[in-house]
């Protein structure tokens, strides 16, 4: 994957709590610190994220977006 955020940061999913038609992804970036992404429930299907999937956490403005490689 080539993407040209600079922020990005290596983790595991914790938890994915769906709502209607989003859903919270919590990601553990290690040290203690997790990191929670508010993305569509479409993304996380197409992604297939799940508890323990290991993603990259890419932030760009106010955003935190998730990503698989």
């Amino acid at each position: 994957m080539r993407i040209s955020a600079r922020n990005q940061i290596k983790g595991t999913v914790l938890e994915v709590t769906k709502g209607a038609t989003t859903s919270h992804v919590r990601v553990d970036i290690g040290g203690g610190q997790v990191v929670t992404s508010s993305i569509t429930n479409e993304a996380v299907a197409d992604l297939a994220l799940k508890v323990g999937g290991k993603v990259i956490v890419v932030v760009k403005a106010s955003d935190v977006m998730i990503a698989v490689d």
